[in-house]
């Protein structure tokens, strides 16, 4: 008898996004970003290596990460083609399945790099080379694919994939008590297990899991039979006087079980939480279910930003000590925000707690979204919260992680956005359209709302199967101050009805029942705790879950970092610069600049009235660069 169990994401095709924020975001992904990043695949080698043509000696050399971008674009892709068709993009991905099927090796092994780079090779620098991270996003893209087109043809070439790894890392295999330095393989086999029902699979996540961190060390029995220092040797020059330090880069300091704190690079332990979540679900498993929620909150207690953003050290892409979040130097690696709305969405499924749906939304409408251009086109790989100027979005990048996983989230966010059980259907976030449920015999709840504009939401019934009482579980928003809920008209009592942050709410639904909930959309200032020492005296200033920021661009050339908001300023809302987005107004004050040729002075600064206009973090850096900050002095 199983004693963890889990609410299940709708699928693509049971919820329908159609609002004014989302939809046209959607959008803009399918017809702008997903071709813009074939383009890129297609003429920055990715696809072309696929073809073994390489010798040594030739340009170009294929990279190792190069597969996993295949495989999140494919996955992109293959979320769109589930809902709109599109038969020359079809065709384009079928090329790439088809260009990996050529590549594979006749004992299923498929990697370019350790093909024609570095033959005969394969699987002995797990540390560093990223070979079953790329397997695990080539899993990924599969089990995707077949799921919107129903073919097996990229799920066959990724099972003799899995199958080789299965011998080789199992028991007597070549590989035994291995894991990789790049965690997702372990997420990947469990979705894998689930689309084909083969146990194989999960079994060989939970071992790999199990063995991460334990004594002696893999990886360095690895660096030792191998004799040379590995792919990163160059990048990390002091790794092995630093090993303490570098152990826990990847999370394999300790056993998962025994581990407290987060620590490391911030992708990867991520991708590691994600499958800890999935296997404590799947093979009944409350110590990794509990080791999940102590590093939550050693996460959400003094190392994630406001943004939702993970990783404050650039030097690891990964976190630094509790309350060390500076602005300026912040990484906040945009694949890091994408793992953390995916690590959530698990954690509110098997907890039911509104507090990781809070999370969950705060990172997607800021650390996420901010990670690509207005038009799609162009992207972040880290988000600073303050900026000197000299921040732009770049078109592609030479490790290309982030592009293609931020196409593949927003186009499956449905299934972030709801999740259903036998007899629940939960609201995560309040997105405009209509979604189709199973719980309770089956209804369609239409969504009417304008967030994150306007705080109403609207949901209405129809095409009710049965007669039978079910729940519906409205998320409860942190940043709503007050909220209210009407069913038929009738106000519900919250207090009666709100349970770990969800209104609750049994019934038997009947066609045209409507659910009515008011938000407080008014703007708020955050404060940090005073131990985050970039933000002592600062405030951040909110509307809904959209934090906002200062661009220079709007200060008529006065840096962002010179304003300083009065306490007793009132925030307003008025139509913002930027299309569609609202900006939050206030009475400031600007600091003048010293005399010329003073650097430093004993006197009181100077201050003049600034009228301030704060846009969303995520419309940044859309308008040319300009200064930037999050956090502004209050006085």
């Amino acid at each position: 008898m199983t004693t963890i169990s889990t609410l299940q994401p709708l699928a693509l095709r049971d919820a329908v996004i159609a609002d004014g924020f989302w939809a046209p975001r959607r959008e803009t992904v399918r017809a702008h970003t997903i071709p813009q990043q074939e383009h890129q695949l297609r003429t920055g080698g990715q696809f072309e290596a696929l073809r073994l043509a390489w010798r040594p000696g030739d340009p170009g050399e294929p990279h190792i990460f190069w597969e996993s971008d295949i495989g999140k674009w494919i996955e992109a892709a293959s979320y769109t083609l589930a809902t709109h068709p599109d038969p020359d993009l079809e065709a384009s991905v079928d090329e790439a399945i088809d260009l990996l099927r050529g590549a594979q090796q006749p004992d299923g092994y498929l990697n370019t790099y350790f093909t024609v780079v570095k033959p005969g090779e394969r699987f002995t620098d797990l540390r560093d080379a990223h070979e079953l991270y790329c397997l695990g996003h080539l899993i990924e893209g599969a089990v995707a694919h077949f799921d919107a087109t129903g073919s097996t043809s990229f799920l066959d070439i990724v099972r003799r994939y899995a199958d080789l790894v299965v011998r080789e890392f199992g028991p007597g295999g070549s590989c035994e008590g291995g894991y990789d330095g790049h965690q997702e393989i372990e997420l990947a086999l469990v979705k894998l297990s689930r689309a084909t029902g083969d146990a194989r699979y999960v079994e060989l996540a939970k071992r790999m899991i199990d063995a991460r961190g334990t004594q002696p060390y893999y990886f360095e029995a690895e660096l030792e039979r191998r004799g040379t220092p590995g792919y990163f040797s160059r990048e990390f020059r002091n790794r092995e006087q630093q090993a303490e330090r570098f152990r826990e880069y990847n999370q394999s300091h300790l056993p998962v079980r025994e581990q407290s704190e987060i620590v490391g690079h911030s992708v990867r332990a991520m991708y590691m939480l994600i499958a800890m979540a999935d296997l404590a679900v799947d093979t009944d498993d409350p110590g990794l279910l509990s080791a999940c929620e102590r590093l939550w909150e050693s996460m959400v207690g003094g190392k994630m930003y406001v943004t939702g953003g993970l990783g404050s050290d650039p030097s690891i892409e990964g976190f630094s000590a509790p309350f060390d979040l500076p602005n300026y130097t912040g990484y906040g690696e945009t694949c890091a925000a994408i793992g953390l709305v995916m690590w959530a969405q698990r954690m509110a499924n098997i907890t039911r707690d509104g507090r990781y749906a809070d999370v969950l939304e705060r990172a997607l409408y800021n650390g996420v979204l901010a990670g690509a251009s207005s038009d799609g086109v162009c992207y972040f790989y880290g988000n600073p919260l303050a900026s000197a100027g000299d921040v732009h979005r770049h078109e592609w990048f030479g490790v290309a992680c982030c592009p293609p996983n931020l196409a593949r989230l927003l186009a499956s966010l449905q299934t972030y956005a709801y999740a259903q059980g036998d007899d629940e259907l939960a609201v995560h976030l309040y997105i405009g359209g209509s979604v189709t449920t199973t719980a309770g015999g089956g209804a369609t709840v239409d969504v009417a709302t304008a967030l994150p504009a306007d705080g109403r939401v609207a949901l209405t019934f129809r095409d009710v199967q049965a007669d039978a009482a079910w729940t519906l579980a409205l998320r409860v928003p942190a940043w709503s101050a007050t909220t209210s809920v009407r069913v038929n008209g009738e106000e519900i009592a919250l207090a009666e009805v709100v349970r770990d942050g969800y209104a609750r709410l049994t019934r038997e639904w009947a066609e045209g029942d409507v659910v009515e909930l008011s938000f407080d959309d008014a703007p708020f200032r955050v404060r940090a705790d005073p131990r985050v020492a970039a933000d002592a005296g600062r405030v951040a200033l909110q509307r809904g879950p959209l934090v906002h920021c200062l661009e220079g661009v709007d200060l008529d050339g006065v840096p962002a970092h010179s304003i300083v908001l009065p306490r007793e300023a009132a925030l307003v809302v008025e139509e913002g610069p930027v299309a569609g987005v609202h900006a939050i107004a206030a009475d400031a004050r600007r600091v003048e600049p010293l005399a010329d040729g003073q650097l430093y002075s004993t006197e009181d600064p100077r201050l003049q009235p600034q009228w301030i206009r704060a846009i969303p973090y995520f419309a940044w850096a859309n308008r040319g660069q300009s200064t930037m900050a999050v956090w502004l002095p209050e006085r």
